[in-house]
């Protein structure tokens, strides 16, 4: 059994597209994953599957998501790997003083390709930093996230279906997943 880390975009966020946990728990389950666990409500779920191509996983989990709710969420699957890879290039590791809370890892379905990455590192960004790696984007948010207006700009130049994680819950959907069996994928 392989174990896979979903992340759902938009999903119980100011009273809209709400998706209660024990529900989202039941829908994986009904694609027969097991050990399925839910991480706050804001759409992490951890698992373990038979199915080996996380895009189709994430695939199948929208189209349950769409028929049971009646709206469509995008659905962002990491393997353990890959998300200790996105713990490992992390490009604030080494600097002192980085809140947790106020680093965001957006995980993007797909890689962006040169225009769009070019576009994203082109924004005027500060105080906040913005680093593209792979199909995550880092933000530091030094003066917290609230009343930036950074994303609104980066998210327009990606086009890219992704869902953001601040760095506390990034090593707390790790922490589960390899609880699952996942430190050996």
């Amino acid at each position: 059994m392989n174990v896979m880390i979903c992340l759902l975009r938009g999903v119980n966020l100011g009273g809209h597209h709400k998706v209660p946990m024990e529900v989202l728990r039941t829908l994986c389950e009904s694609l027969k994953c097991q050990d399925v666990q839910t991480y706050v409500q804001s759409g992490n779920v951890v698992f373990r599957t038979s199915e080996r191509d996380p895009a189709a996983l994430g695939k199948k989990i929208e189209n349950v998501i769409e028929k049971k709710f009646g709206f469509r969420a995008d659905v962002v699957v990491r393997t353990p790997s890959e998300l200790r890879e996105v713990i490992a290039r992390n490009p604030f590791k080494k600097r002192s003083g980085i809140e947790p809370g106020k680093l965001l890892v957006t995980f993007l379905a797909t890689d962006p390709g040169p225009e769009i990455r070019n576009a994203v590192l082109e924004i005027k960004t500060n105080p906040e930093e913005v680093h593209l790696s792979g199909r995550e984007l880092f933000i530091y948010y030094p003066d917290g996230q609230g009343r930036s207006k950074l994303w609104a700009k980066v998210d327009k130049a990606l086009r890219n279906a992704g869902t953001a994680r601040n760095w506390n819950t990034v090593t707390k959907l790790l922490e589960i997943a390899e609880k699952l069996g996942g430190g050996r994928c």
